[in-house]
């Protein structure tokens, strides 16, 4: 089978697609035969060494965290899945972006069928790091949240889970987004200079939750804006912990994965949860996948279409 392997820290130029065995699944496994896979930022940073400390790559390590797919083949003590299934697939071993991936049998989901392939495999990372957010910092109607980087891959999720829950959203995002970001229940401010004085005309009666996906200074802005340190959670600025006090989280710390995919699938599903694809590649030109998901830019993610669907 093909996947993504890399055996050096770098740039996107360092992403092979190579031949590697077929995986066979042992005692509680499946394989999934892979149709598309996401693409995260985080993934960027793990592969240049930029987050080594945290998260060292094992040479030659291969990448990836979500896909969708269906079910190849089923290991021994494996129940309630059968070769054919339609999956949505939750990796924590870096394995995603292949042709084939071994996978827990209790990390994968029944795919609806309404729900699209690309959209599918756009959930466990992306969809899990929102629902994390809002679990460490809960909102409901009688907020006013701020999200900073709101047309990325967590914002389009985290911007739609935030108005769900009743809460009035201000949505930071260039102009270019803010059409889709209004008709999904935001208020649109443009970022750069002078932000924070249009955040305060979007939100007169004052910011009660910020949420930072960028990283560039967002969580001082979020004080600025008199916002408790404990209402305040970033995804992107890891020394803002120490140095504000505010939330520092990621899609690890939500407490049941398996569940938030499972109610992420139902809602996209049956149209209560838009999920953008900005760019669309074949598993060969992951190189420019990457370009694209380096650029920190547009509406929503960059999904690899890894086989006919």
């Amino acid at each position: 089978m093909r996947a993504v392997r890399f055996d050096e820290y770098g740039d996107e130029t360092v992403l092979e697609v190579r031949e590697v065995p077929d995986p066979v699944p042992g005692e509680g496994e499946v394989v999934v035969r892979v149709v598309a896979a996401g693409t995260n930022p985080g993934e960027v940073g793990i592969r240049s060494g930029a987050l080594a400390e945290r998260w060292p790559a094992r040479f030659p390590e291969g990448q990836g965290s979500d896909l969708a797919g269906r079910i190849e083949a089923v290991g021994p003590g494996v129940t309630g899945l059968a070769v054919g299934r339609s999956v949505v697939g939750l990796s924590d071993s870096r394995n995603a972006q292949a042709e084939l991936v071994l996978l827990p049998a209790d990390r994968v989901v029944p795919k609806p069928d309404a729900l699209g392939w690309d959209v599918a495999a756009t959930l466990f990372v992306a969809g899990t790091t929102a629902q994390a957010l809002l679990q460490e910092v809960p909102v409901g109607s009688a907020d006013t949240v701020v999200v900073a980087g709101a047309a990325g891959g967590v914002g389009v999720f985290l911007v739609q889970l935030a108005a769900r829950a009743g809460a009035t959203v201000v949505a930071v995002a260039g102009e270019a987004n803010h059409a889709w970001l209004g008709e999904h229940g935001a208020r649109p401010v443009p970022y750069g200079d002078g932000l924070e004085e249009r955040i305060r005309a979007a939100a007169p009666g004052g910011v009660t939750a910020f949420f930072d996906l960028f990283g560039a200074g967002y969580t001082d802005l979020a004080v600025a804006l008199g916002v408790p340190p404990q209402r305040v959670a970033t995804i992107a600025d890891y020394g803002a912990g120490e140095r504000l006090s505010v939330v520092v989280t990621g899609m690890a710390a939500l407490h049941d994965p398996v569940a938030g995919v499972r109610e992420l699938a139902r809602l996209a599903a049956d149209g209560g949860l838009d999920v953008p694809i900005k760019a669309r590649f074949p598993l060969e030109r992951v190189q420019d996948a990457y370009r694209e998901v380096s650029r920190r830019s547009g509406l929503g993610k960059v999904v690899l279409e890894v086989a006919a669907n």
